[in-house]
């Protein structure tokens, strides 16, 4: 009798057709030999075997380099369920709409089942996924990205409980792209992207849209997070998770070189991306990062903004529309002071200077979280780690300060449900455009927001100790245009205000938005920032607040009345501070 995995493995090869079927067991031996093809048939060029050893350049298609958020949509059986953030479609209507881009769709192609754990393999918190996919570049993405095959297969046996993913890259054709993401069958579906946030479906798609949906069902929290450790000078390490949109800095940071580390802070890396987060018996939150992997930005990453990352990808990498050296070794804009002669950009063309970058602007790596010097020996702890604070963020030119606390665990709710962020490279879409990104979920929570937000209020509730709750902004400009914050590794001096708040040694002003840090209560010794910066870092605009408050209100709107009265309060009580603002310190 066939096992339920079996059964939709079956029943995806009769709608797909592929010439032959291979179960992965992520092997060393395996993924050589895909390797191999995949050099033979141009979906990899090896890059320098001396400098670069078991590392690869692939180039995707020119309309195929982000994700597609216009493609990708919730498929939710009611459209309230998932609300006015998500694209919508009726079930029965996907599943007509799509089905046929499927049928037959692997003829002449292998397909590949790829079994596979998000987080430690050996965490009660970890889920199985398998994703059928005729991507031999999508398999040995998701062999670094999670625990992939045999070990996977050994936890999940004979059960249903997993959340399958069918995957073609179909001909690529922008008009016949979707992701389409089932919640109540827990199902996935994407045809024509073979781009990682589209392809990889172990990663936005089940460990945030999915998880999401049952984190909610299951009291638990799937976030678009990294996870931190900032170690003291006694040895201590307390845990951190922080939201930022895709390319504004989540990697760097969770991977910093600590500009204090000779003062014995060090940060170490749980995860970089994503976090789930469980409620434990003594009433703390715990996290794992799901991932087994980073799959990052390449463009300005360097030896200076991420030396832990430039060190963990000199082997065993794959690098995704890059530029290539003369000696073939990937290259891409930032990673030093000009380009070299005789690039081969991301195309595969002769790289003419000036006329376009040589890598994309949302070229990526793909590397073992394992290589880099900054993992954790905690990182895959069963029981996960525990949580102390929150830190949410993103790029603002103006309005947001350097940092700020929030008053307490609904207010902190406000200070996520509200942020905001200017665009990047990551998705496709307009760059620069300032647009609000609650927790950094916008894209990636999988039902309607509003009733997100009632999560994260009712895990407050809930939880003995809740973390405290930050907002940061490294981006901010002075009258010059210019970034008043060097950023890197001289964050870890707001973490360290952080912990000092967490320990109760560190004083801040009370403003309307916020407690902000004291010009003494940071720690800037040996940092060359004048008093007027600083002030300039620190500063709270009325002015620039009541604007926000009045986006924050147009975009409240959308929710109508799903939205909790806790955030109306919030928002209310942030106009009242506002028009009558005062400034006492705490």
């Amino acid at each position: 009798m066939s096992t339920p995995l079996e059964s939709w493995v079956e029943e995806s090869a009769r709608l797909t057709k592929p010439s032959r079927i291979v179960w992965c067991d992520g092997s060393q031996a395996e993924i050589d030999r895909l390797a191999a093809e995949m050099v033979r048939d141009g979906t990899f060029d090896q890059l320098n075997p001396k400098s670069f050893p078991n590392c690869y350049l692939h180039r995707s298609s020119p309309n195929d380099v982000a994700r597609t958020e216009g493609l990708t949509f919730i498929c939710s059986r009611k459209k309230e369920d998932v609300g006015p953030t998500n694209n919508w479609m009726a079930p029965a209507e996907a599943k007509d709409k799509v089905r046929p881009l499927f049928d037959g769709c692997m003829a002449s192609r292998t397909m590949y089942v790829v079994p596979y754990i998000m987080g430690p393999a050996e965490s009660p918190y970890s889920k199985i996924g398998v994703e059928i996919t005729d991507s031999a570049y999508v398999v040995a993405n998701m062999r670094l990205m999670s625990r992939m095959g045999k070990v996977a297969l050994d936890r999940l046996g004979a059960s249903s409980d997993f959340v399958p993913g069918l995957h073609s890259v179909g001909d690529l054709n922008p008009e016949r792209r979707f992701i389409l993401h089932f919640p109540e069958e827990k199902l996935i579906w994407s045809v024509g992207s073979g781009y990682g946030g589209n392809a990889l479906l172990g990663k936005k798609c089940f460990a945030l849209r999915i998880a999401s949906w049952m984190a909610r069902e299951q009291m638990w929290m799937a976030e678009h997070m990294l996870v931190l450790g900032l170690e003291d000078p006694s040895g201590k390490v307390t845990y951190m998770a922080a939201a930022f949109p895709s390319a504004c800095g989540k990697t760097n940071l969770a991977m910093m070189v600590s500009a204090l580390e000779s003062e014995g802070y060090r940060v170490w890396t749980i995860g970089d991306d994503i976090a789930w987060m469980h409620i434990a018996k003594d009433g703390t939150l715990r996290a794992i990062n799901p991932e087994a992997g980073f799959f990052g930005v390449a463009p300005g990453t360097n030896a200076k903004t991420n030396p832990n990352v430039m060190n963990a990808i000199h082997h065993d990498t794959i690098f995704t529309n890059v530029a290539m050296t003369e000696s073939r070794e990937p290259w891409w804009e930032g990673m030093n002071a000009e380009a070299p002669g005789n690039l081969i950009d991301w195309h595969g063309n002769r790289y003419s200077p000036g006329k376009a970058t040589a890598a994309h602007p949302n070229s990526r790596y793909t590397v073992r979280a394992s290589q880099s010097p900054s993992i954790s020996s905690h990182w895959e702890d069963a029981a996960g780690v525990p949580i102390s604070a929150f830190i949410f963020g993103g790029r603002r030119a103006r309005v947001a300060p350097l940092v700020y606390e929030s008053f307490d665990w609904q207010h902190g709710v406000f200070v996520g449900a509200t942020m905001a962020s200017e665009t990047t490279a990551a998705a496709t879409g307009a760059v620069g455009v300032t647009r609000r990104d609650p927790m950094a979920m916008l894209p990636f929570c999988g039902y309607n927001m509003a009733d997100y937000f009632a999560h994260w209020l009712e895990m407050g509730r809930k939880l003995k100790n809740p973390p405290k709750i930050f907002h940061v902004n490294w981006f901010r400009r002075g009258p010059d245009n210019k970034f008043l914050w060097p950023g890197y590794g001289e964050n870890v001096r707001v973490l360290k205000w952080m912990l000092d708040r967490i320990e109760h040694r560190a004083d801040a002003t009370e403003t309307p938005i916020g407690f902000v840090p004291t010009a003494n209560s940071l720690t800037l010794d040996g940092l060359s920032i004048s008093r007027t910066m600083l002030d300039e870092l620190l500063h709270v605009d009325v002015n620039d607040w009541v604007e926000e408050d009045q986006a924050v209100g147009k975009f409240f709107e959308k929710f109508g009345s799903r939205l909790p009265a806790a955030l109306r309060e919030e928002h209310k009580a942030l106009g009242e501070r506002l028009s009558g603002s005062s400034v006492a310190t705490r």
